[in-house]
């Protein structure tokens, strides 16, 4: 129990503050529904309440993802958040579908709600909270990818950077954006249908936040199984190769693989080095290599290997300078 309290401290920091702040904005929210029978508020009630289920799956997931290897598990859990995730999104799903079901519904049957300032208000602070947590994603995947910017950078620069976040601090930040823009959606619907008298409006806004509640899973259901396969990560891939040929006693890059495990990045590195070197040279060679990789971002476990030069460059997989990452000392 001691060990499993010190693993909740390394979970993920953005999807636990995410699903305390969805917890308390899906309680406003069935509260305001309950008051108004506002469709739109329905479906943000539903977003919301799948948003932090989802939150605390990936929170405890990325909590555990970072266990030490045992004699079972020699490879570590680093591929949990990936198993997570994917069970998440199917809490998503179904809620989307109700979403979208009650929303059609709405659709056929208008029906005018009560409560427009409530409604109004509630959805409101949501938005607020939702800009927030969506804020401090944006934040944290800048921290992870190793960019600083401005004050607007997590809302702007965060888009730009956002493949190379981490599996459970790119699922918060999608979902959060989903949860804003559909925040406003369902603003814009009440004011449309108060002031215009078209109660349409509200269950087609609840359409719409449905469709992109399925686009959410869709996409984090793509990188979680691509994740739980073992998928190369192509651009830190590039940059270990780039780095790595730079070592003046690497005559050739032999074979070498980074594989994502959930958070964290393998290595496996054959290289080619001058045979007439002693036992010891190659050692040095060995720390010198194994301290360089490990001193970049999310590599945890290197292996290399050694194999004499033939005198035949052979290295020449994406040898673009422009995708060559910065070094993280």
């Amino acid at each position: 129990m001691t060990e499993f309290f010190k693993l909740l401290k390394g979970g993920n920091k953005s999807s636990f503050l995410a699903a305390i702040v969805n917890t308390i904005i899906a309680i406003v929210k069935g509260v305001a529904f309950f008051f108004t029978g506002n469709v739109a508020m329905f479906a943000e009630m539903m977003h919301s309440i799948g948003d932090a289920a989802n939150q605390y799956f990936v929170f405890f997931g990325s909590a555990l993802s970072k266990k030490a290897p045992t004699p079972r598990f020699p490879n570590g859990f680093g591929r949990l958040i990936n198993l997570v995730c994917l069970g998440a999104v199917i809490i998503v799903g179904i809620l989307s579908y109700e979403t979208i079901k009650e929303g059609w519904h709405h659709v056929q049957h208008p029906a005018a709600s009560t409560g427009v300032a409530i409604s109004l208000a509630v959805l409101g602070f949501s938005i607020i909270l939702e800009l927030f947590v969506l804020y401090k994603a944006g934040k944290e995947i800048l921290h992870e990818v190793g960019e600083k910017g401005g004050f607007l950078a997590p809302l702007t620069s965060s888009f730009i950077h956002l493949k190379r976040a981490k599996p459970a601090t790119k699922l918060v930040f999608m979902e959060d954006l989903v949860a804003t823009t559909g925040g406003l959606l369902a603003f814009v619907a009440v004011l449309i249908s108060y002031f215009t008298g078209f109660l349409q409006a509200e269950g087609i806004a609840s359409i719409i936040i449905g469709l992109m509640m399925f686009y959410v899973v869709g996409k984090v259901f793509l990188d979680n199984a691509r994740g739980a396969l073992g998928e190369t990560d192509e651009q830190m891939l590039v940059h270990i190769a780039h780095i790595v040929s730079e070592n003046k006693d690497v005559k050739d890059i032999k074979e070498l693989e980074v594989i994502k495990e959930g958070e964290f990045l393998h290595v496996d590195l054959v290289v080619e080095i001058d045979p007439t070197l002693s036992f010891s040279q190659v050692d040095d060679i060995h720390d010198v290599l194994k301290e360089l990789i490990l001193n970049q971002q999310s590599v945890t476990d290197v292996t290399i290997a050694f194999d004499e030069d033939d005198g035949i460059r052979k290295w020449t997989h994406h040898k673009d300078p422009h995708t060559v990452l910065k070094t993280h000392d």
